[in-house]
């Protein structure tokens, strides 16, 4: 490490000292391990190839048009958040803002909330192997019978395939930190390089022009709701962007590093991803191939390249799906650690526990648990992959809202702009919106709030007639919190005793503005 590493990590340090912490993860991060925890939650590869099929069958080829629709208005989201990462680089991003923006009650159930719909998210994360495994061989069906993961059989050996790999991730998040991170940036290497060659061997294999992204086959009547479900696809693959944040304090110069990371893992996924969509459109078989909606991205790949060349990108698909599974844990680990060292979960002297090579196993142990916990009891569920995807993007939702909507209002109050000016490590002026901040968080905020009702909206067609699954994502969220005022209630004298003690220096003083 040179000596100006070596001096920026300790103004990086004492920065962690002003908000009354202890440095006790290694700060190893650079870069680009920044951007590629970001870009392995946000797994192009996996999630695309996960929903593609999803969204055609709801709006055919024009449901490309949720994609950017979408990618804009989280771009509002992730500037918002790069501001924020700006002046508090610490782990547990979402929870550490929110406390600051919107108080320590507003705070707490924006990190328990995260914290739950990261566990739902590395579950919807880990089944998806099922949508790429049996497509390269046969044997990866454990469980006889149809592969599609809508069918009983193929819903079954999703949740086994899943539990399998769950298992691995956090094998490797409890014991093994640096051969995580060694992990996380080879896995994205070889998805940013399959992203490229995909998107060139799609366009090569094109059958018609860039114009199939306006064929609504005939669903101009109910087009609106008809993209609104769709939106499900880009909306699931286009979060987790924040993980660059939550890395903060792994990270080198994360007052200057962070906020740039943050902005390249949601644009970056969002180019990539809008050129696998116009290809695999312009490639499929028939622009209206009833094919497309059952077998998805991996039918086009395979029936267009060949069984040689689609095999080979759908294993980089299955290594982008493992990476993402480990990634996405271990962003919830660095939640989990973040709240527990200020005391405020249950268990938080043993969940708060770094080991010398800076894992947090018993962390890792527990969401591995959690997520293995929610495959098993939706064992078989035909609607599982659409439950899991819609509830854990609700929750996220909802959990950036409570980043956005009290960063809006002390906006509007005039507090914001009465905050320290932001200085990364070298002395420089720190990332900030100006005056464009205002008009981009009111519209985070209206868009946060249209997504997440739009989500959560009781549909048969997202959620299947089970009753259970129907109001899958309406009663997790009741069981967010309701459980959450439980477990809140019984914390909070330790948390405020917590905070109490933690309020020094620059929290004092901008808690004061």
């Amino acid at each position: 490490m040179t000596a100006v590493a070596v001096g920026t990590d300790t103004v990086a340090s004492s920065d962690l000292g002003e908000f009354g912490y202890e440095q006790q993860l290694h700060r190893s991060i650079g870069s680009y391990a920044s951007f590629a925890a970001g870009f392995s939650f946000v797994s192009i590869l996996t999630t695309i190839f996960q929903l593609f099929g999803f969204g055609y069958s709801f709006a055919g080829p024009v449901f490309f048009w949720t994609w950017p629709a979408v990618f804009l208005g989280q771009l509002t989201v992730a500037l918002c958040f790069a501001e924020l990462a700006a002046r508090y680089p610490i782990s547990g991003a979402i929870y550490q803002w929110s406390r600051r923006l919107g108080g320590h009650v507003v705070g707490w159930f924006a990190g328990w909330t995260m914290i739950l719909a990261q566990v739902v998210t590395v579950a919807a994360a880990a089944v998806a192997m099922q949508a790429v495994l049996p497509s390269i061989w046969s044997g990866f069906q454990l469980v006889g019978g149809d592969p599609n993961p809508l069918t009983p059989s193929g819903a079954k050996n999703a949740v086994v395939l899943g539990v399998i790999v769950l298992v691995g991730t956090t094998l490797i998040n409890s014991f093994a930190v640096r051969v995580m991170a060694v992990i996380n940036s080879i896995g994205v290497t070889c998805e940013l390089v399959g992203v490229v060659l995909l998107a060139i061997a799609l366009f090569s294999s094109a059958k018609r022009g860039p114009g199939v992204v306006l064929n609504t086959q005939g669903l101009s009547g109910g087009l609106f709701g008809s993209l609104l479900v769709a939106s499900l696809m880009a909306a699931y693959v286009m979060v987790g962007f924040d993980s660059a944040g939550e890395l903060s304090e792994e990270t080198h110069n994360p007052r200057k590093t962070a906020p740039r990371t943050i902005i390249r893992a949601l644009t970056v996924s969002a180019a990539g991803g809008a050129f696998i969509l116009i290809g695999a459109l312009m490639a499929a078989p028939e622009a209206n191939d009833p094919n497309i909606g059952t077998g998805g991205l991996a039918y086009v790949i395979t029936s267009r390249l060949g069984d040689v060349l689609g095999k080979a990108f759908l294993a980089d698909v299955v290594l982008a799906a493992f990476v993402c599974t480990l990634a996405i844990q271990t962003a919830t680990t660095r939640m989990i650690f973040s709240m527990s060292r200020d005391e405020v979960l249950p268990f938080s002297q043993q969940l708060g526990k770094v080991s010398r090579n800076g894992a947090t196993a018993t962390a890792s142990i527990l969401v591995g648990v959690l997520a293995v916990a929610l495959l098993l009891v939706n064992m078989g569920q035909t609607g599982v992959f659409t439950a899991l995807t819609s509830t854990c993007i609700v929750l996220l939702y909802l959990a950036y809202l409570m980043v956005t909507l009290p960063m809006l209002l002390k906006r509007i109050n005039g507090s914001w702009g009465r905050l320290p000016t932001v200085r990364d490590e070298a002395g420089r002026p720190g990332f900030s919106l100006g005056r464009f901040g205002l008009p981009l968080n009111v519209i985070a905020v209206l868009f946060g709030l249209a997504m997440m009702i739009n989500l959560a909206w009781p549909r048969e067609a997202v959620y299947g007639s089970s009753p259970v699954l129907h109001y899958f994502a309406l009663i997790f969220l009741a069981v967010v919190i309701v459980g959450g005022a439980l477990v809140f209630a019984a914390k909070k004298r330790a948390y405020r005793e917590a905070i109490g003690h933690e309020m020094t220096v620059t929290a004092v003083a901008e808690a004061a503005v």
